[in-house]
């Protein structure tokens, strides 16, 4: 089994470098710089265990690598970028027949709910993942995750519910250093995660440095986005249960690395856009089918596209003045 690694920033980086010091078989697939740094010096992948070099091979896309039907695509893009890269790799040949839409598995390492259904689209065999690996992603080659006393949870199930459980791709996930549960439910296990990722554009808006203004600003989202997934009849974890299965899990970073999560990550790098839409945008839209009222949620993810637009740098806005703007 290979695994085409497709996005190698902070997660795709420490997943996809982490299978290849484990032994796997891994292609990292990377543009500009990064795909520069890989081909030319290898990818290095920090953790609380230690430092890990690796050098696998790195293409551009899928006009630079051959598939075969043991390959599994590991979408590791942000969800504002999942239809382009499916896109590029769906109707790619696969040697014995077929396409990769047809015959490869694609396992959705992203955050929110939606990606798994947008695969579901192009792709016969889907696997959702709920990622809690907080990762840096320090400079091109270079990339970091501190968490103990494993790197991360990548909680793995077949979508929709009943396809083939894939405990091979968890087996190898465990022998590279991480937690990698398989469920019957993964979507209600994103649908929990998807929660917590509320506060990310508060974090990218106002901070890392919280005050009670942004810790009520974070609260209020969560609130409403419980409502629209209630709502909406989406199916999600109880909290007892979801933080039972990681109660050993410890969050951190490593010593010397400052910073934030994935969206306050993108202002800094100043990409150009933020995953908001998927996050909070996620919970706008079922509020706006769902008849439930969702402010915070609207605000968060306006101001975060546009911060994005703009090239504006993380923690600019006061969170106290947000709060003003939904009363």
């Amino acid at each position: 089994m290979r695994y085409l690694v497709v996005g190698t920033g902070a997660i795709g980086g420490v997943v996809g470098g982490l299978l290849a010091a484990a032994g796997r078989d891994v292609v990292l697939v990377a543009r500009n710089r990064q795909l520069d740094a890989l081909r030319s010096g290898g990818l290095t992948v920090a953790t609380a265990d230690g430092v890990r070099h690796v050098h696998p091979p790195a293409v551009g896309g899928p006009d630079d690598v051959a598939l075969r039907p043991d390959d599994v695509l590991v979408l590791a893009v942000k969800s504002q970028d999942t239809v382009a890269a499916l896109e590029a790799w769906a109707d790619r040949p696969v040697a014995g027949g077929g396409t990769a839409a047809s015959e490869l598995r694609v396992v959705c390492a992203q955050n929110g709910i939606d990606n798994e259904r947008t695969a579901l689209r192009r792709f016969a065999h889907v696997v959702g993942m709920c990622v809690w690996l907080p990762a840096t992603f320090l400079e091109p080659g270079r990339v970091s995750a501190g968490s103990t006393p494993v790197p991360g949870v990548l909680t793995l199930g077949a979508v929709p519910i009943g396809g083939p459980a894939p405990t091979d791709i968890a087996a190898d996930l465990v022998a590279a250093g991480f937690s990698a549960p398989v469920v019957d439910d993964v979507m209600a296990w994103k649908s929990a995660k998807l929660l917590s990722n509320l506060a990310n554009a508060v974090e990218a808006l106002c901070g890392t440095g919280w005050d009670d203004a942004a810790g009520e600003l974070a609260a209020r989202a969560t609130a409403e986005g419980r409502a629209a997934l209630a709502a909406a009849g989406v199916r999600v974890l109880p909290d007892d249960e979801h933080d039972a299965a990681r109660a050993e899990f410890r969050m951190a970073r490593l010593p010397g690395e400052d910073g934030g999560g994935s969206s306050w990550q993108s202002l800094v790098r100043g990409s150009g856009s933020i995953e908001a839409d998927y996050l909070n945008g996620e919970i706008v839209l079922l509020g706006r089918l769902h008849g439930v009222p969702t402010p915070v949620n609207a605000l968060l993810q306006r101001l975060s596209r546009q911060a994005a637009a703009a090239g504006t740098a993380p923690g600019s806005v006061e969170a106290a003045d947000l709060l003003a703007l939904v009363a």
